[in-house]
């Protein structure tokens, strides 16, 4: 099945947790997709193949930066009738906090939709919103 013929499936049965299967990277890292109305959030579960620091223990940057980007993409196949995965024009990231060895979760904020391009502006925490781990802009070009 085409990824455009599994979105479509995806929207018809209003099945989101799916959408996180429809993406290989977000796949692999094992990614959660949450809907509930319209909140979209996106969830990192913890896994030990994670941590970059053991010491601490730390999420590794990468990851968590993947994750980001990830959660972007997820949430414009989510919010619009893409039929592609969109092209990242550029990507980012402030790290604020050191990622605990615990689950994340990313709200994402669109700033400007446009036809061609999208401005996002994504959010990573682990106790509460109010408190984000990692902040991230990203630019996408919308197919």
């Amino acid at each position: 099945m085409s990824l455009s013929d599994t979105l479509a499936d995806i929207r018809r049965r209003n099945d989101w947790p799916l959408l996180a299967q429809a993406v290989p990277f977000a796949r692999m890292l094992g990614l959660r997709v949450d809907v509930k109305g319209e909140s979209f959030t996106c969830v990192l579960p913890y896994d030990h193949s994670l941590i970059g620091n053991p010491v601490l223990p730390a999420l590794h940057g990468g990851a968590v930066g993947g994750f980001l980007e990830c959660a972007g993409i997820l949430h414009m196949l989510w919010s619009t009738d893409a039929q592609s995965i969109p092209k990242t024009i550029n990507f980012s990231i402030d790290y604020l906090l050191s990622g605990r060895a615990q689950d994340t979760y990313a709200n994402v904020y669109v700033v400007k939709l446009g036809k061609r391009v999208s401005n996002l502006r994504i959010e990573a925490w682990q106790t509460t919103p109010d408190k984000p781990v990692v902040v991230a802009t990203m630019n996408l070009l919308m197919r």
